[in-house]
């Protein structure tokens, strides 16, 4: 890995996914520190005339701090790659597989992770009749962020009313009670063990509101749950073909022991806010948002 101090770095931010005032914090906050690191940082809220922006300004590297659809799911990889220009986190393929629930599924059970029992079906039948038993969560298959969750309560009598900003496949997971529990991984090496203290369902207020939740790092969990954790999260990343920093997110539900914990999806560009996982756990491990950055933009590559 070669020192690019000095280099020419385009932060993509913004973009018109559902997570756009998440990505344009995670921006801000990720040129800040490069800036401090040494870097000419140019910011780029990215939009449909990306190609064009980054051809005339030609910058060394990429640092992608898009989430969601576009920036996350392999689009906006595909054109860096087209355009030849080194990028931060995970490439085409492992990019598109994440952000697809059900396909992601089936590559981590294929692994021999542990997954919750889960069916696609149209969203207006989930919302005509519980399309499973409940308890049981209906989500997005291609959102993140909890953007368009409902958690459908054991006893409850009608299925969720769904929003509109659905779309028109959905997921359809069996609800994992217990803890919420994630691990950053960054290369090859998984960091820690977090705990996500919620007073209720974590969506995306308790995510992205000062307050709404808590982290607890390292978790406080018995030491074999957190050692399945830390080698579930690595398993994944590779077996996705995830690259630089990816955050994978399980449920554990501590009555049932090993037998009760699941890995629900892998976040191939985790957000990087004030209040965000990944940047806690590098600084339990002893490494500054300025050196985790710094990090992300040494790994850069493409083919990726």
């Amino acid at each position: 890995m070669s020192s690019r101090t000095g280099a020419r770095i385009a932060v993509l931010k913004g973009g018109r996914s559902a997570e756009r005032e998440v990505s344009l914090v995670s921006g801000r906050e990720c040129a800040a520190a490069l800036r401090q690191e040494g870097f000419d940082v140019v910011e780029v809220d990215a939009g449909q005339d990306l190609p064009d922006v980054l051809s005339r300004m030609a910058p060394d590297v990429v640092f992608n701090a898009l989430h969601g659809r576009w920036g996350e799911d392999g689009c906006v990889q595909g054109i860096l790659e087209w355009l030849g220009i080194p990028y931060t986190h995970s490439g085409v393929l492992a990019s598109a597989l994440a952000m697809d629930k059900e396909r992601s599924k089936q590559v981590f059970a294929a692994h021999g992770l542990p997954v919750a029992e889960s069916l696609l079906c149209r969203r207006d039948d989930a919302a005509r009749a519980h399309p499973m038993p409940p308890p049981y969560v209906v989500k997005p298959v291609n959102e993140g962020s909890s953007v368009g969750v409902y958690l459908v309560l054991e006893g409850a009598n009608a299925p969720a009313k769904l929003g509109p900003e659905m779309p028109e496949m959905v997921m359809v997971e069996a609800y994992v009670p217990g803890r919420e529990l994630t691990v950053t991984v960054m290369g090859d090496r998984a960091l820690a063990v977090t705990d996500i203290v919620a007073d209720g369902w974590y969506d995306y207020h308790a995510k992205y509101s000062p307050g709404g939740s808590r982290h607890v790092v390292p978790a406080d969990v018995p030491g074999a749950v957190a050692e399945a954790c830390l080698a579930h999260a690595l398993a994944a990343h590779r077996a996705l073909g995830c690259r630089g920093v990816s955050r994978s997110d399980f449920r554990w539900d501590e009555g049932r022991g090993l037998d009760g914990l699941v890995i629900l999806e892998v976040n191939t560009q985790p957000g990087m806010t004030p209040t965000s996982l990944a940047p806690e756990q590098a600084a339990h491990c002893g490494m500054s948002f300025g050196a985790l950055v710094r990090w992300m933009v040494e790994d850069a590559s493409c083919g990726r």
